[in-house]
């Protein structure tokens, strides 16, 4: 989950990478829109950061929210009057149904933030809605675009709130996926898919390994020991293209990016304009089972447009081919959108060869 929405917020990107044009609605429904025949397939929390999850693992991470008890970076909250503004907090969500930090704010009659000020400035209703939420007290839906509303927990994630997984066998089945995710992965790798700590991550591996539901193996150019998946395998050759979220799993972990594609990235959001290398919000792009290049998007929905400010190709690739790919997905992912134009700038090295190829289309 991620507040950017310059080409399409991030948590929509994954499925399209994978599947291709799909309907958006679809994860929309199975994350806030549940109905007696269709129940919610997906919850949030912050299983690696904020991230739409199985509503099935929300037990998995119960041993989290006792340790975000007092909020993920355990801030000041434990005191008296913060206690009882949470049980407030808490009584209001349960009579007024699902609601905004300002609508809580309204109810209670509490102080709101500025209208203006940095993003952390805020008020100490909306501050406690988000300890709540890391603790598991409050979960929550979005509406109105990106609009979080938080709720109770067991209105969200109804008999699942009530399961308790011990922490050892909670992380052990966590780190499992993570294998099973990644398919072989170093021990920093898999820690990371669901940001572990060291210690109960390496138990985990360890008992992992003695029960035979993973192998330790070697992988050239690795100075760590990996670890692989039984079911894994590798395909003979690897068909697919696709442009990948910066937050995609594939890529997040930038020390595994590298190490597997030799494909160095950064994302560029918080570096000021003048320095940065690529651009604001840089998608990378897969073609077969390489990186071959990073495009800059931009969604310009009032002008019905797919921006492209700016396209390179990796080097060593054949630049031609790779633009003629890549032009068949901007178009997918122009119809996904819902914009009927692709226009390409000039900034990087490939854009004379995507010009031509969007043409061709």
């Amino acid at each position: 989950m991620d507040s950017v929405s310059v080409a399409v917020r991030a948590h929509y990107m994954p499925m399209f990478s994978r599947l291709g044009p799909y309907d958006r609605t679809l994860l929309e429904q199975a994350a806030w829109e549940p109905t007696t025949r269709r129940p919610a397939l997906l919850v949030e929390y912050w299983a690696h950061e904020a991230a739409l999850i199985p509503i099935e693992h929300w037990p998995l991470f119960r041993w989290r929210m006792e340790d975000y008890a007092h909020g993920r970076y355990r801030e000041a909250v434990g005191d008296k009057k913060a206690a009882e503004l949470r049980t407030r907090i808490r009584d209001a969500v349960a009579e007024i149904g699902p609601s905004t930090s300002g609508m809580l704010e309204d109810h209670l009659g509490h102080e709101k933030r500025p209208k203006k000020g940095a993003w952390w400035d805020r008020s100490h209703v909306k501050y406690l809605c988000e300890v709540m939420f890391a603790a598991g007290e409050l979960s929550a839906t979005r509406r109105s675009g990106f609009t979080r509303y938080y709720d109770l927990t067991e209105n969200v994630v109804g008999d699942y709130a009530d399961v308790y997984i011990p922490r050892e066998d909670a992380v052990r089945s966590l780190v499992a996926g993570a294998v099973g995710a990644l398919g072989v992965g170093t021990e920093a790798d898999i820690r990371d898919y669901y940001r572990l700590k060291p210690a109960p991550a390496r138990a985990a591996l360890a008992d992992l390994l003695s029960m035979g539901e993973i192998e330790q193996v070697r992988v050239e150019g690795w100075d760590k020991p990996g670890y692989l998946h039984p079911g894994a395998k590798i395909p003979r050759t690897v068909s697919r293209s696709t442009l990948l979220s910066p937050f995609d799993p594939l890529v997040f972990f930038r020390p595994r990016t590298e190490r597997v594609f030799d494909f160095h990235y950064r994302i560029e959001i918080y570096v000021p304009e003048a320095k940065r290398v690529h651009g604001y919000y840089v998608l990378p792009y897969l073609m077969g089972d390489q990186l071959v290049a990073r495009v800059d998007l931009k969604t310009d929905r009032p002008g019905n447009r797919l921006l492209v400010l700016g396209a390179f190709a990796e080097p060593g690739t054949n630049a031609a081919l790779v633009a003629d790919s890549l032009a068949t997905d901007l178009l997918d992912m122009a119809n996904w959108l819902g914009v009927e134009e692709i226009v390409v700038g000039d900034r990087g090295g490939l854009c004379v060869h995507l010009h031509k190829a969007t043409r061709r289309r």
